[in-house]
């Protein structure tokens, strides 16, 4: 005789009972041992998946908590948003498969229905974490116009997000405050960077400007820096000096400018005053000789 009985733990404040098997198995039942096999394998399953979601939470709140650090310790890694970016995709990936897990079979629990809802309330959370952090990702790199939209998206996803957690009975009260404090910072940083990105916009041809005038035909280049090509005769290590980190270059990229001589310009002033002799005479000429000769 066996007896399987599989709860999952708490999450927060809800409990789900994945898969519940109270059936005493004869050897001679097979179809009955293969149902209570496959619903072990699923509830161990569940089991797994939920603790990885746990533990890429975890992770996800030791990189918030660095990523506005300042680099006071030169060995402590500080946060970017990227890898935040890539944190989320990990448990969305995780909560798909849970969710792709816990809605195959026949017979569904309304457990197993109320835990997939979760799931999917979850999955629209990270997508408006990640949204979040992407758009941060591109505000680091200038990118206004990209970043602008993205904050735009993430408020979106936040605020449909936290309307499905505020509408459940049993309400999570930390995502709750968290995607609200999502969707104030979206608000804020999409109006700084449309503003940003008007200042650069009108800034834009003074630095182009500035940019040209310093153009010049002379390499007035400041820092004299060494090529191998100018030192094609002297017998000297191309790994360059031992103190310095920067390999050694081969030919100056892109080149200086350099002035070139163009085609001359010729100009026919003389034309207009040229007078041409008048040919009327010998026109009338042609003319007779050739009239004559076709009629005799």
């Amino acid at each position: 005789m066996i007896l399987v009985q599989l709860i999952i733990c708490k999450q927060g404040t809800n409990s789900y009972l994945i898969h519940k098997l109270g059936h005493r198995v004869s050897a001679g039942n097979a179809e009955s041992v293969k149902d209570d096999l496959n619903g072990l394998d699923k509830a161990v399953g569940a089991v797994l998946g939920q603790r990885t979601i746990e533990r890429n939470q975890l992770l996800v709140k030791i990189a918030k908590s660095k990523l506005n650090k300042k680099r006071d310790d030169k060995t402590e890694k500080v946060t970017k948003p990227e890898e935040l970016v890539r944190l989320y995709d990990l448990l969305l990936q995780n909560v798909a498969d849970l969710s792709d897990l816990i809605s195959s079979g026949r017979d569904r629990k309304p457990e197993e229905i109320a835990f997939e809802e979760e799931c999917q309330r979850k999955s629209l959370a990270f997508r408006a974490e990640r949204c979040f952090y992407l758009a941060k990702s591109y505000s680091l790199a200038g990118k206004r116009v990209e970043a602008y939209a993205l904050y735009c998206r993430a408020r979106s996803l936040a605020e449909d997000a936290l309307s499905k957690f505020q509408s459940i009975a049993n309400k999570d009260e930390g995502t709750i405050q968290e995607l609200k404090a999502v969707s104030k910072e979206c608000r804020a940083n999409s109006c700084i960077e449309h503003a940003t990105g008007i200042m650069e916009e009108e800034k834009a041809p003074e630095k182009l400007s500035k940019k040209i005038s310093t153009i010049s035909l002379n390499d007035t280049a400041t820092k004299v820096e060494k090529y191998l090509v100018d030192k094609l005769e002297v017998y000297e290590s191309a790994v360059g000096d031992a103190n310095t980190k920067m390999a050694p270059k081969i030919e100056r990229f892109p080149p200086a400018f350099q002035s070139i001589p163009r085609n001359p310009i010729v100009l026919d002033l003389a034309y207009n005053c040229i007078e041409f002799p008048v040919l009327d005479e010998r026109k009338k000429k042609v003319q007779r000789g050739f009239i004559s000769r076709l009629w005799g």
